[in-house]
């Protein structure tokens, strides 16, 4: 059962795990692949689909429109303005452009991808002009540590910073610190993207892979599945893998709907403990 819950300060429910697509893009049997994989996600209750301009130069946001089909109602869609284009005339003419690949009339939240050189206070004006627009209901950031997520927020004027999206996995905790905690104070949805990291993904001999999989016998579940469980734990927290095929994204919606209990919790503190001092936010 996949379980919703409301997106930061928005009081709009959103699935707790949603549907990445970085990297989807490619030979066309791979990308009906993907198709396939995020139509099984709607139809499993994963509508919560974050995309990016970047992400094959847009050709991700084109995979998305051919997912959606007519089910964009049914939709938390999400993207995101490069940092090269997050002046204030490029970041609404880059909306614009997102919006033509998407095939639709608005975004549910439009994200900064990473800190631009140019002012902050240029794109979130952009920003606040989308959304007295209609093209855009939330305005976000990705890849913004604590001091940049408060100049973000600083630089709004009329309406309110609504999520960052950040990576976060088992070996890359280091914004439970004070990230997590800031964002929860002002009712900031922390996305978490590649949850499974990339090299760093527990190998099944290791200790921590291990510990991952009793826990996962425990519950009857997966150990992907633990993982997800884990980084959701918090009321604010939201994540969205990637998949290529339909039955990782079934596995991935089993994910939610259940409860790791404190020494599940416990155990998995103690195989991947979160630094004990502040560290630089990690990116991709």
């Amino acid at each position: 059962m996949v379980i919703r819950r409301p997106f930061g300060y928005t009081g709009v429910d959103v699935p707790v795990i949603g549907q990445g697509t970085w990297k989807v893009e490619g030979a066309r049997e791979g990308e009906l692949r993907a198709i396939a994989a995020l139509r099984t996600g709607l139809d499993l209750g994963l509508t919560h689909i974050d995309t990016a301009e970047m992400y094959g130069s847009g050709r991700a946001e084109k995979i998305v429109r051919e997912a959606l089909g007519e089910r964009r109602g049914e939709v938390f869609l999400v993207s995101k303005v490069l940092p090269t284009n997050a002046t204030f005339d490029g970041t609404l003419r880059a909306c614009e452009r997102s919006l033509k690949r998407l095939g639709c009339d608005y975004l549910d939240l439009y994200l900064l991808h990473w800190e631009s050189r140019y002012p902050i206070t240029e794109t979130m004006r952009a920003m606040e002009k989308l959304i007295d627009d209609g093209r855009i209901r939330f305005a976000g950031v990705s890849n913004f540590d604590l001091d940049q997520v408060k100049a973000a927020q600083a630089a709004l004027r009329h309406h309110r910073l609504a999520a960052n999206q950040v990576l976060y996995h088992l070996r890359e905790r280091g914004i439970e610190r004070r990230l997590i905690p800031y964002c929860r104070q002002e009712e900031i949805a922390v996305v978490g993207y590649s949850p499974f990291g990339h090299s760093d993904f527990p190998r099944p001999n290791s200790p921590g892979g291990k510990v991952l999989l009793r826990v996962a016998e425990r519950h009857g579940r997966t150990v992907r599945q633990v993982i997800l469980n884990f980084l959701t734990r918090l009321p604010q927290l939201f994540t969205i893998p990637k998949s290529a095929v339909p039955d990782h994204t079934r596995e991935n919606a089993g994910g939610a709907g259940w409860s790791l209990t404190e020494e599940d919790l416990a155990a998995i503190d103690h195989a991947f403990p979160p630094p004990d001092h502040d560290t630089p936010l990690a990116m991709w």
